[in-house]
């Protein structure tokens, strides 16, 4: 049998394990809610952690908390973000729609440790939440988590594999491959065009990305239970805000109307929004992958991916493209995800979103998904990325729509013939272009030259 001791809050006595650092609310919490095995999200936590060590400060700077306390507030937050998060923050994501347990999970903590090291009793309510409520800490959290997640693991790793894209798009810059439209041969273009169409993809991605990521920056802390600042400072949320500077490379503001932060959700749907567009882009990235590396004898094999490990249980030597098919189950997560937060936004009940953890947990994983599957892309996909340029050729070679370059000269009724007579008798359309038509060999192979075609205004 484990050791408890007796915590006590507003409703009476609980029993919590000894060795726990959380109270009596989280304790009914974790009672109330084991929805799943999918806990608060440790990024949203840090971030509150963080809010509550700018709170201790602020308020100590505001004359409303003495300088012991706030200290021991701030060496808490510190301490707490190298615990066990499992044992200390073990609350389901699906609990009360405001966030408050884990807002309370985190005061509680907090409580304890700073407690422990100053020797008095530092409140749980009155001391580490001073000036705050779940209602604007929380939305304020997921804010935070979000911009952080972004800067210290996306922007990196889509950064990573557009540089890539744009090293690989110069390289095969004029290695031809016949192009598609509705998975149909289509007239050339080259291997650096249809990679940097990828990269560009992405580019726009991101760029979408960062613009939504903006409208985060203004933060609803001192708002507190209906956006009024009600037993808050005038000055607090500026104070919290200067803090906040101090530790990321972001210019976080005060919102102007805490209340919209609070009860609307559309700057974090904005974000979901972009952040399933780029998955969208990588799902037809690896879509694109999939199909150019079919093979290796009945498929289109014009690249050859590197092999990573068997493909096959029963079948040897089959290898298959599993960082393209991961990442469209990706891709397929977050587009799900945005629906989710669809309906999470539109959860803004009066004056309080009710979905804030749903909305969290959507964010923070979608965010380290993309940047995960940016980052393998660029280690195991693009880092030694071959192509079968011999295999294109005879593809293009024997390509009947290559008979499109001739509409100029003999016009579209006559170049159709031609090309469905080089698909039936499987030759080229040279060879039956000098049998149809009066146009001399050069003339001929200077019109149908693949690189020509795939670059026409280049010199």
């Amino acid at each position: 049998m484990g050791q408890y001791r007796t915590e006590h809050d507003s409703m009476g006595d609980v029993k919590v394990p000894a060795d726990a650092y959380y109270q009596a609310q989280t304790q009914r919490a974790h009672d109330n809610f084991q929805f799943s095995k999918r806990p608060f999200p440790a990024p949203t936590i840090q971030a509150v952690i963080d809010i509550k060590a700018a709170a201790a400060q602020a308020n100590h700077q505001l004359g409303l908390l003495e300088a012991n306390i706030a200290e021991a507030i701030q060496q808490a937050a510190q301490q707490s973000k190298l615990v066990d998060f499992s044992q200390h923050f073990p609350l389901d994501m699906f609990q009360t729609g405001s966030g408050t347990s884990s807002n309370m999970n985190v005061n509680e903590v907090l409580s304890t440790l700073a407690t422990e090291k100053l020797g008095q009793k530092v409140h749980p309510n009155d001391h580490v939440n001073m000036g705050q409520s779940s209602n604007d800490v929380i939305p304020a959290a997921i804010q935070l988590s979000s911009v952080r997640l972004l800067h210290q693991q996306f922007y990196p790793a889509i950064k990573s594999l557009t540089q890539r894209l744009g090293e690989l798009a110069v390289q095969y810059s004029d290695n031809v491959k016949t192009g598609r439209t509705h998975l149909m041969d289509a007239m050339p273009i080259t291997f650096g065009q249809e990679i940097q169409c990828w990269q560009q993809q992405l580019e726009t991605a991101q760029h979408r990305i960062e613009q939504a990521e903006t409208e985060l920056h203004h933060l609803p802390l001192g708002g507190t239970a209906v956006g009024t600042g009600v037993n808050s400072d005038q000055q607090f949320a500026r104070h919290c805000c200067d803090r906040l500077r101090q530790l990321d490379p972001v210019n976080w503001q005060a919102a102007t109307t805490p209340a919209l932060y609070m009860s609307s959700q559309e700057h974090h749907l904005n974000l979901m929004s972009a952040l399933k567009s780029c998955a969208v882009a990588l799902l037809k990235m690896a879509n694109d992958l999939r199909w150019m590396n079919s093979g290796p004898v009945a498929g289109l094999q014009e690249i050859q991916l590197t092999a990573l490990q068997p493909g096959s249980s029963i079948m040897p030597g089959k290898v298959n493209p599993v960082i393209p098919e991961a990442v469209a189950m990706i891709a397929a997560d977050i587009i799900g995800n945005e629906a989710s937060v669809t309906i999470a936004a539109q959860s803004g009940n009066f004056q309080l979103n009710v979905m804030l953890p749903l909305i969290a947990e959507k964010l923070v994983r979608s965010i380290e998904l993309l940047a995960g599957a940016c980052s393998s892309l660029t280690g195991k996909v693009f880092t030694d990325f071959m192509i079968n340029q011999q295999h294109a050729n005879n593809a293009l070679n024997k390509n009947p729509i290559l008979a499109t370059a001739l509409n100029g000269e003999i016009g579209y009724e006559n170049a159709a013939k031609i090309a469905k007579r080089a698909d039936k008798e499987g030759k080229t359309v040279l060879e039956i272009a000098l049998e149809e038509t009066d146009l001399d060999e050069q003339r001929l192979k200077d019109l149908l030259d693949p690189l020509h075609l795939a670059k026409p205004y280049s010199n």
